[in-house]
């Protein structure tokens, strides 16, 4: 069975490497492996372990702050871009990574991305000073983004028709798990050895993902054709990201009307502006803004950008809430949080194989619709500890039935040698809804409380919660509706080449 190519794409060419060459030529799979009839799910487990490693790493690092700030007598200035310096590179270069394993191959850059990845994790833990620990965690970033950038390509195009969207699930369930492991594991870890074991506990995952990508990731037979990569539409988008980015985080602390918060924005807003023009005008974009013509892409885009921002503010502010109200310590707050992302996985795999049989629509406006509904009992009900926790797992469970459904759907748009500029696109949605959902839920609950207490009259407990919650709740009712709105369309996914026409 051989595949009708996309238009633009290039050919695989199967001639061999030789000397350097050997080391930018993907590996093809053992025959016995790619003849498996289950060999598709091989490479969705592969990427599970990528998924996961980087929720938990995201959710345990800060976690770590404090006992680093300490160890290395550092200000809190220097500590608080541990965590930036990440998130910007990340973002602000994921897009160009898709590109570029579009280009090159997929395994290729998400094999060699768990390499850096496990070599930069092994650099933070040896860390002698702040300064080597910041370089550190910005080449750990640049290999999270070749791992984020092409794990839904690599499902994408290794899935037959009518299984993408289980498949993406599956991979929505290992985020999650991640997602809920990092403050436990976090904790356990500083603990028994200190901060450095976080970065220390990267690296045997890392090693086990880079081997199983080796051997059971398919090479990459439908490539975008070669080309200088477009450097002057990255010199527009990393700064208008790290610009945004910057504005969120200093938004979270100063609030939206700080003159440094409003320039940030602004400058953001410009950059962003010349990047679509140059996008608009280049032979070979980073972006293709055609996909946005797409009302399923764009849709999908933004409905999936409010998903990631209702979930992020509410693990943000509702720790606050616990710790405040009910006095919890962190500890026993952070284990209760995590019925929202437990639920999350649980669900997710269902909603995967309810978007392939019924479509995305059903189960991502669902889906949206039960978290806002959750988030509207949480506003009049906060006060009850046992009613909190079970608007929590109704939230997970309403993000876990639209986060892989929406996912499957984005990830379907273009052309297979497109898969990693769409993989790209959708990762670096959900780093910019992470960063404003915290600094919306930031600025919420700061300064409804605020207000609150300069009213003369005596504060209403959990008043800034239920503020930031009611917020979320109606963006999330605004994603159902425009999910809802979306047409009746499976994901789809056209069955991997290279298990039927070419070796490995």
């Amino acid at each position: 069975m051989t595949e009708q190519l996309s238009s633009g794409a290039a050919p695989f060419s199967a001639a061999p490497p030789t000397g350097w060459g050997k080391l930018w030529r993907e590996p093809a799979r053992p025959d016995w492996i790619r003849r498996r009839p289950g060999a598709p799910w091989l490479v969705v487990a592969t990427v599970c372990i990528g998924a996961f490693m980087g929720q938990l790493d995201a959710s345990i690092v800060t976690l770590a702050v404090p006992a680093i700030r300490t160890d290395m007598n550092a200000t809190l200035a220097q500590v608080e871009w541990v965590a930036l310096i990440y998130l910007l590179v990340l973002v602000g270069s994921i897009s160009a990574v898709g590109r570029l394993a579009d280009m090159v191959g997929r395994k290729l850059l998400y094999t060699y991305g768990f390499a850096l990845f496990t070599l930069a994790s092994l650099g933070c833990a040896l860390a002698p000073d702040i300064t080597w620990l910041l370089v550190a965690r910005a080449v750990q970033a640049v290999g999270a983004a070749m791992l984020q950038a092409n794990s839904v390509a690599l499902i994408r195009t290794s899935m037959p028709a009518g299984k993408l969207g289980k498949a993406i699930g599956l991979q929505g369930a290992a985020q999650a798990i991640g997602l809920a492991m990092g403050p436990s594991v976090g904790g356990l870890l500083i603990g028994l050895g200190g901060w450095r074991w976080v970065f220390f506990v990267n690296i045997p995952a890392g090693i086990i993902g880079l081997l199983l990508g080796w051997f059971l990731l398919p090479r990459t037979h439908v490539k975008a054709p070669r080309a200088r990569l477009d450097w002057l539409g990255l010199v527009a988008l990393m700064p208008a990201v790290g610009a945004l980015l910057l504005a969120l985080s200093e938004a979270a602390r100063l609030g939206f009307g700080n003159s440094v918060v409003l320039g940030l924005l602004g400058a953001s807003l410009v950059l962003f502006v010349l990047f679509a023009l140059r996008e608009r005008r280049a032979r070979h974009p980073l972006v293709d803004l055609s996909l946005f013509r797409s009302g399923t892409f764009s849709r999908g885009v933004a409905t999936g950008l409010l998903g990631y921002l209702v979930l992020f503010g509410v693990l943000f502010v509702t720790p606050l809430h616990l710790e405040s109200e009910y006095f919890l310590p962190p500890a026993q707050a952070g284990l209760l949080l995590t019925v929202l992302p437990v639920t999350l996985g649980l669900v997710a795999p269902v909603a995967g194989l309810l978007a392939d049989r019924f479509g995305a629509r059903l189960p991502a406006s669902a889906g949206m619709g039960l978290a806002a509904v959750a988030l509207a009992a949480l506003v009049f009900s906060s006060h009850d500890l046992w009613v909190t926790a079970a608007a929590l797992a109704a939230m997970g469970m309403g993000l876990g039935l639209f986060t892989p459904a929406n996912n499957a759907s984005v990830a379907a748009a273009g052309h297979d040698h497109q898969a990693g500029m769409v993989s790209g696109v959708l990762n670096m949605t959900r780093g910019v809804g992470t960063s404003l959902g915290v600094a919306l839920g930031a600025v919420a609950y700061s300064l409804a409380n605020a207000l609150g207490n300069s009213a003369g009259a005596p504060a209403v407990p959990g008043l800034g919660f239920r503020i930031a919650v009611a917020l979320f709740a109606v963006l999330g009712a605004a994603a159902a509706v425009l999910s809802f709105l979306g047409r009746r369309a499976r994901p789809k996914a056209l069955p991997a080449p290279e298990d039927h026409s070419e070796p490995g």
